[in-house]
């Protein structure tokens, strides 16, 4: 049930969540810090879609930036340290209930940091933040394998042909809609969403983690049979909050990882944005070893508010 709050009161909520955000990272002398919105190049992820004007005193195309992730690298690589932002980003084809176009991300950094140890700090800044309404925010780790061999009974790291199908036929016996063009990674996510998160049990701060290599996106992946991404999702109640792996510091795989991406949103048929060769300059010079995580504040404060959507918690929803 949504829970109706003043202008106020959605004010205080804010502010005291964002200092004790603010706090956390002091008193690990985690340094704030502020990028630019505007790029000239964007991600490729073939599911992200950017927003890009035109900006005449620039001469050319700029993009609005979907994760303020490239320059915090760049950042990382010149020798900042442990960074964090509180940054707001832009997504096109994004509105729905857990959706905005434009919405505030934390990001944040930790050198020598690998994957487990970030989930520890991520479960330790949820706990913290979500206190007034979770007191005692329990905590669970689940491995992505297991969980779709518990809930049905498919390998999701050796999703061949009969796989899917049976992946498909559980999905739509629990009427869930099923378009038949998606990929692989796309039935997964949708199967995650639908059913998998839904089932979790409420207050607690659900970690799914050694995601599929092929959703590594810029996480290192981890050598075995098969190799998974050094990646975790955390979730509670039902709701996807942040994102986070050991990072990539590989120039060459990182590129080659862009030109696949664009390679994929050619063969779709869309918009193939300029790879960022800053970053990519970045990683040769050298970016520490690093993991790093980022989280939907809009997610959190209505989730901190009881509300049951971002335009309940949101001053200006679109």
């Amino acid at each position: 049930m949504s829970v109706a709050r003043s202008l106020r009161e959605r004010l205080r909520i804010r502010a005291a969540a964002l200092a004790a955000i603010r706090e956390f990272f002091a008193e690990r002398d985690v340094i704030e810090v502020d990028t630019p919105a505007l790029s000239a190049a964007a991600v490729t992820d073939p599911a992200l879609a950017s927003l890009c004007t035109a900006v005449r005193s620039l001469g050319g195309r700029r993009y609005l930036q979907t994760s303020p992730e490239f320059a915090m690298k760049r950042l990382l690589a010149a020798g900042s340290g442990d960074i964090y932002q509180i940054a707001r980003v832009y997504r096109d084809t994004e509105l729905g209930r857990w959706h905005q176009p434009e919405f505030l991300l934390l990001e944040w950094y930790r050198i020598g940091f690998d994957e487990r140890a970030l989930m520890d700090e991520v479960f330790a800044l949820l706990a913290l933040v979500l206190a007034p309404r979770f007191p005692k925010l329990a905590r669970l780790d689940l491995d992505y394998r297991e969980a779709f061999e518990a809930a049905f009974g498919v390998d999701p790291l050796r999703l061949d042909t009969d796989a899917r199908r049976a992946l498909t036929e559980a999905l739509t016996e629990r009427d869930i809609d099923t378009p038949a063009n998606l990929g692989p990674d796309a039935l997964l996510d949708l199967a995650i969403g639908t059913t998998l998160a839904a089932g979790w049990p409420k207050d607690t701060a659900m970690f799914l983690y050694d995601y599929p290599a092929t959703q590594a996106a810029l996480a290192v992946v981890r050598p075995g049979d098969p190799p998974v991404a050094a990646r975790f999702e955390v979730f509670v109640n039902g709701i996807e909050l942040g994102n986070g792996f050991r990072e990539l510091v590989d120039a060459v795989e990182q590129r080659r990882r862009f030109e696949a991406d664009l390679v994929t949103r050619r063969g779709a048929g869309l918009p193939e944005p300029p790879i960022d060769t800053e970053l990519l300059a970045a990683l040769e010079a050298g970016l520490p070893e690093c993991a790093g995580v980022a989280v939907g504040l809009d997610r959190l404060l209505a989730l901190l508010s009881g509300a049951d959507s971002l335009a309940d918690t949101l001053d200006f929803p679109h």
